[in-house]
């Protein structure tokens, strides 16, 4: 008997229940009146996941659904990411489930999608679904007991056997029948069911087997299955982000130095907003889509530190850009040797003309002279002798910088930098690079983003921390919409697989890496060492890897010399100005730029680049060569096709390697030992590859090649 459509999800008619219970009354000796009525049994022993009761399974178990943040977090993604949605569900016995996910769209358009089970023996059940919508999205999965499906996988190896032909048949009669008289199926759906629900009364073996593995007939109930026993989780939310805040190429630079000049007297004009405008079409003629820039503010000259990270300034040294706030002004203000508002909001526009977006450096912290330690001393840390902490990292002191207290006056803190923030945002800034979030409190960043966010959904925050797992991870959860992360000092081949495939598959529901390759406090031992190669190699990586990846000025001119003792760049662009030429370099053969173009084209070619979650390490026999594909199904390419990239590199800067690779080309729909082409997008070379194949990278001509799987006639 079907249950009424306004019955509890699974629950049992209520004369059938009750006569179980009576039954089972009898066979015990127990007196019926002792056992619960359906209506005194929990809803959820009923079948309904969303109503509180005792118990906690439903009557088809519907458990880990995905995706999911640890902590009861909500998991995030961005307009155009295909998001894998998973549960596991099964019942017990023989009989055939299905699952769904139900979806609602912020727009509230609901759509319900049949997941598929996993051929893994975990009992999971996914679907891939591409987000188009920005804000809120709503999901719950269901489960079924899938009627046409259990009889026809039991009518197949019965019928075969020649066992119990005449009660499958039977059987396969009555369910046809009912869904035919479904009122709200397609009538010609209806008569076909009908027509097939006579054919079986007669009991024909090859009848009843030829309904039971009908594609028509098994497409019609996947489509719209007959069902029993329904089961639900509770709702959940997912909240998509604009596509910028997922997919992008970023590129820092320090604006006093683009156009800086140095003057007879030896002295340094600093470059300004007017002058950097000039570098924005070269940025953007690589590719970039944003341009990020440290702290613009003014800076102090209490304590300025000089050239290195010295002590002790020399007259024309620019100091900090962290060392935040000075008698011209605080957070809100802008350098004078920059330019005025009008003049940082002219070079906004002129990004924007050339495609570009402007990410502004969030720095909470403030010099000895920022306003705020005059008008608010209660939000610094006041020392027994009466001194300001200056901000730490034992033994490390950073003299020319305060650290905010947030704990003294919580809501006057709070209340200034959600101001801060909103008035950057008014000069159209809609990107912010947090500089060193993990020094503040996690409360405060969940706080401080759902403002934001609650204003204006278009703001993106990028977490600077390189911290504990547990902090990062915690710092993604709570709101960030992107984060550094450990790819800067992932170096071999064992660590780019643990890394790569720890951030696109474990903590993707809510974690977005900014594969960054160098910044300008960063400068690994890979980069100091490896040479020009390892340039080129990280930067293949990076921009492959994963769909947001960026590089700081100077990488493309492979500033590669480190201050003695430190994972910096000597005479670091953070004290003082750096005057570079980039047109020159690059006509004399001596610039990256080309390859980050080249890069970045091959990012807006393939829609596979463009995506987080669909990361795949394979094989080869040689522990310095990486291998990995990106692929990407044809319903979410824009194509019609579907695109599959496959990336090996030499992670040894200083060798030839020769090895065998090795593909799980099932991954993209080509069976083992097929022969498909593959097309070099470094260097228009073709080849015809299999699942298994030979491999020459040598690091000082091709140390990497980026393949594109050819479509096949």
């Amino acid at each position: 008997m079907k249950p009424a459509d306004d019955a509890p999800s699974g629950a049992l008619p209520v004369a059938t229940s009750a006569r179980y219970i009576r039954e089972v009354a009898a066979r015990a000796g127990t007196r019926s009146s002792a056992l619960r009525s359906p209506a005194q049994i929990p809803a959820r022993a009923l079948g309904v996941a969303d109503s509180p009761g005792a118990l906690r399974t439903t009557r088809i178990p519907l458990l880990d659904p995905s995706p999911s943040v640890p902590g009861g977090f909500r998991p995030k993604a961005f307009v155009g990411e295909v998001v894998p949605f998973s549960v596991v569900a099964f019942r017990e016995g023989h009989d055939v489930i299905g699952v769904h996910v139900r979806l609602t769209s912020p727009s509230g358009e609901e759509t319900l999608h049949r997941l598929s089970p996993r051929d893994d023996g975990t009992d999971t059940w996914s679907t891939p679904i591409a987000l188009d919508e920005q804000g809120e999205w709503l999901f719950r999965f269901e489960a079924f007991s899938d009627d046409f499906a259990t009889w026809a996988h039991a009518a197949e190896l019965k019928v075969a056997a020649g066992v119990d032909v005449p009660v499958m048949a039977a059987l396969g009669a009555d369910l046809l029948a009912r869904a035919a008289a479904e009122k709200d199926r397609p009538a010609p759906q209806r008569k076909r069911l009908g027509a097939d629900a006579v054919s079986l009364q007669d009991g024909d073996a090859a009848t009843t087997m030829a309904l039971a593995t009908d594609a028509g007939l098994v497409q019609i109930f996947r489509d719209r299955p007959v069902t029993t026993l329904r089961s639900a989780t509770p709702t959940h939310t997912l909240h998509a982000d604009r596509r910028a805040a997922g997919v992008g190429a970023w590129y820092e630079f320090f604006p006093r130095s683009e156009g800086a000049r140095r003057l007879k007297d030896g002295t340094v004009k600093s470059g300004t907003f007017r002058t950097a405008t000039r570098r924005l079409p070269d940025v953007a003629a690589m590719g970039f889509d944003v341009v990020y820039l440290v702290p613009i503010h003014p800076i102090g000259s209490t304590n300025r530190k000089g050239r290195n990270n010295t002590l002790t300034a020399e007259a024309g040294d620019p100091g900090s850009p962290y060392a935040i706030g000075a008698a011209e002004g605080g957070h809100d203000a802008i350098h004078p040797e920059l330019g005025t508002p009008q003049d940082f909001r002219a070079f906004v526009r002129a990004a924007r003309r050339e495609g570009l977006e402007v990410a502004l450096d969030l720095a909470l912290q403030a010099s000895p002279d920022h306003p705020w330690v005059r008008e608010h001393p209660e939000w610094f840390t006041t020392l027994p002798d009466g001194t300001i902490a200056y901000a730490e990292n034992p033994p490390k002191k950073y003299q020319d910088i305060y650290p905010l207290n947030f704990d003294n006056d919580p809501d006057g803190i709070y209340a200034e930098m959600l101001r801060v923030v909103q008035h950057w945002v008014a000069q159209g800034v809609k990107i912010f690079r947090v500089d060193n979030p993990h020094t503040k409190p996690l409360q405060f960043w969940e706080w401080l983003i759902a403002e934001v966010n609650a204003v204006d959904p278009d703001v993106i925050f990028l977490a600077e921390a390189f911290t504990r797992p547990a902090v990062m991870r915690a710092l993604a959860a709570v709101g960030f919409q992107q984060s550094y992360s450990y790819f800067t000092w992932r170096n071999t081949k064992a660590e780019l697989e643990e890394f790569l495939g720890s951030v696109s598959h474990e903590t993707s529901d809510y974690m977005r890496p900014n594969l960054f390759v160098n910044t300008h406090d960063i400068l690994t031992e890979y980069l100091q060492f490896g040479g020009r190669v390892a340039y080129r190699i990280r930067a293949c990586i990076a921009a492959t890897a994963g769909p947001v990846w960026g590089v700081y000025a100077g990488y493309e001119l492979f500033e590669n010399v480190a201050r003695p003792g430190s994972e910096e760049n000597i005479d670091n662009e953070k004290y003082e100005y750096k005057f570079r030429d980039w047109v020159g370099a690059e006509a004399r053969g001596e610039s990256l730029a080309p390859l980050l173009r080249r890069l970045n084209e091959i990012r807006g070619a393939h829609p596979a680049l463009q995506q987080l979650r669909n990361f795949r390490a394979h094989w080869s026999d040689d522990d310095a060569v990486l291998v990995y594909s990106k692929h990407l199904a044809a319903p979410f390419t824009g194509t019609g096709r579907g695109d599959t990239v496959i990336v090996v590199a030499n992670v040894d800067p200083h060798s030839v390697r020769e090895t065998t690779v090795h593909l799980d080309t099932t991954q993209w729909g080509i069976l083992p030992g097929e022969a498909f082409e593959v097309e070099d997008l470094l260097t228009g070379a073709v080849w015809t590859w299999t699942d298994h194949n030979y491999v020459r990278l040598d690091a000082f001509a091709e140390p990497v090649h980026i393949l594109k799987v050819r479509e096949r006639s």
